[in-house]
């Protein structure tokens, strides 16, 4: 009787995978090596991705609204979580035609001077967004402006440097599709704790 209480006790105190709006990969998926630059000319791989959770968000410095309202987004759940939790905030620019180095520098230090602008050729950048699950797409034009559809989740990778988790935007009418920087927040959280290393 003793032991099955004990077996009843031990079973109930198992976590239970968290129950959130975001795609979560039960196993993570890993992301093959790649190469890019960050906003100081610095080299960038899979080694900046390890030993701290991450997040990561498709843009350009040219970017009207999406990409403004998310980077002040994630600015605002990046404080609130840095108490807790190592985070590294990615800006991952897709128009390298436009966005260069210094540009990304200019452009991320109005946010977060920690954060990583991160940007490569388009043979660099298209296999790293696509195994992030994520999606960009440049009209190939010759004007001098121009706008580049991109997707609007923000992408969280675990410390093992793997892809965890994808937090999808909210679409509300006449709205531009963001993130809910409250429910990021809080399921960023649910999730960490359930899989950390």
């Amino acid at each position: 009787m003793v032991c099955l209480s004990l077996i009843i006790i031990g079973c109930g105190s198992e976590k239970s995978a968290p129950d959130v709006s975001a795609l979560v990969y039960e196993k993570a998926k890993p992301i093959s090596p790649f190469l890019l630059t960050d906003q100081h000319g610095n080299p960038v791989d899979n080694s900046q991705l390890k030993g701290h959770w991450n997040l990561l968000f498709l843009g350009y410095t040219s970017c009207p609204d999406i990409c403004p309202m998310t980077l002040a987004k994630l600015t605002s759940v990046q404080k609130q979580l840095s108490n807790d939790y190592d985070v590294q905030v990615w800006f991952v620019a897709v128009d390298p035609k436009r966005d260069t180095t210094a540009k990304r520098k200019a452009y991320i230090d109005y946010f977060n001077t920690d954060f990583l602008a991160v940007s490569g050729s388009h043979k660099q950048l298209f296999p790293f967004v696509r195994e992030l699950g994520l999606i960009y797409a440049i009209n190939d034009s010759d004007e001098q402006e121009y706008a580049v559809d991109h997707s609007a989740s923000v992408v969280m990778v675990d410390q093992a440097g793997a892809v965890r988790a994808i937090f999808k935007p909210e679409f509300k009418q006449g709205s531009v599709p963001l993130i809910n920087a409250k429910t990021l927040t809080q399921e960023f959280k649910e999730i960490a704790d359930y899989y950390a290393l």
